[in-house]
């Protein structure tokens, strides 16, 4: 019982260790209330900034992706409690999320700059991401998908839950509403900077590589069920005239 709690408070240590740092994230990118953002940091040479900040950025995406893993999965719990595989993730995660933040070096030169209507516009649009990002995470399991959730179930001694359909709204429109959510978030801004420019790209890239592991891990799972949806339902961009009345899988381990 003493494990069972010490890994729930674990489990609510690391998804307050990542609320702070996606709270922050927006703020980092978004220049505003924060002392330290995407174009506010210490000066590098141009070579250095970009070799740093494509290294902080490869460190994540190669942790996000290795963690989410399924075989890894099973190598990685017979170290640790299944309870706490994902608080794990969770946290690395979060840790180096908050290194990006901390080590990042501006690269100032302006790609555009706009204001007026069009600086409204994109900040609407880099808004409407975070939001469209959070609430899919709250459209499937947002407690399991941040270790929670497995953490009170070990306490209480439960089963493990069986993954199932569902329809919930945003899966209907596209496969993975986080990672689009996110992509308007890294895109939509009024003043792109080299280094945004840089963020912004590497962090696509990772999401079109991220998405199709994922998607491998869902067939392995779910098989013809997750093929039939995905012939029905778009990846990324939603369809702008009809729709789609596939069941949409639950996708709890976006990568």
């Amino acid at each position: 019982m003493i494990g069972r709690a010490a890994a729930l408070l674990y489990g609510l240590a690391s998804y307050l260790i990542f609320s702070a740092s996606f709270a922050y994230t927006p703020a980092f990118l978004g220049n505003f209330l924060v002392p330290k953002t995407i174009d506010v940091g210490p000066d590098s040479g141009r070579a250095q900034a970009v070799l740093i900040n494509t290294i902080l950025l490869g460190l994540f995406a190669i942790q996000h992706s290795v963690m989410a893993r399924p075989a890894f999965k099973r190598w990685w719990t017979r170290i640790i409690p299944a309870s706490c595989e994902r608080s794990t993730y969770v946290l690395i995660s979060s840790l180096l999320l908050i290194l990006i933040f901390w080590q990042w070096r501006p690269i100032a030169p302006t790609i555009w700059h706009v204001e007026g209507w069009p600086a409204a516009m994109l900040t609407a649009i880099f808004c409407m991401g975070w939001v469209i990002a959070l609430a899919s995470t709250f459209q499937i399991d947002h407690f399991e998908l941040f270790g929670l959730r497995q953490a009170f179930d070990a306490l209480r001694g439960a089963a493990d839950r069986v993954q199932a359909f569902k329809t919930p709204f945003l899966y209907r429109l596209v496969r993975h509403p986080l990672m689009l959510g996110l992509l308007l978030a890294f895109w939509a801004t009024p003043h792109m900077t080299a280094g945004h420019l840089l963020f912004a790209v590497l962090t696509s890239a990772y999401i079109l590589v991220g998405v199709r592991l994922e998607e491998r891990d869902l067939v392995a799972e779910f098989g013809a069920s997750y093929e039939r949806y995905r012939e029905r339902v778009p990846m990324l961009m939603p369809r702008l005239f009809g729709g789609s009345g596939a069941p949409a899988v639950q996708t709890r381990r976006e990568a």
